[in-house]
């Protein structure tokens, strides 16, 4: 529940959809990236739906147990007819990002691997000595 709120803070455009509804939508490319972020006793995974982008155009960063992820996609496309006289050029660009609190992570064993625009991060957490740990008085 904790993490939930505070990743509410990273998601700037919520509460301008909230208020505007979908007034613009069509007028804007605001594509979000989906996620699932699953935690257990070990680890978090976070999984991140990236269809289209090559692996080179995805960023991943862990820093102050915030995990950054984004992703910049540029397509150019020219027709040309048979004489090799341009007809039409297409041009779009995706750009998303996303950032999670994910705290007590040890970052030298965080992995991440692409497939088939899925994003796939294991972020191993911290491991806590929780032995009873005696000290004796001199």
């Amino acid at each position: 529940m904790t993490n939930e709120l505070r990743n509410g803070a990273f998601d700037m455009l919520d509460p301008m959809e909230s208020f505007f509804g979908d007034f613009g939508k069509n007028f804007t490319n605001t594509s979000k990236m989906k996620t699932d972020v699953i935690e257990n006793d070990k680890s978090f995974e976070v999984n991140a739906e990236l269809p289209g982008f090559k692996k080179a155009d995805i960023d991943i960063d862990y820093r102050n147990d915030t995990l950054s992820i984004h992703a910049v996609h540029d397509l150019n496309k020219d027709q040309k007819d048979k004489d090799g006289q341009l007809i039409r050029s297409e041009r779009t660009s995706s750009n998303v990002s996303r950032a999670f609190y994910l705290p007590n992570v040890e970052n030298d064993k965080i992995s991440a691997s692409y497939d088939g625009g899925i994003l796939k991060i294991n972020l191993p957490k911290e491991v806590k000595d929780k032995a009873k740990h005696e000290i004796n008085i001199d």
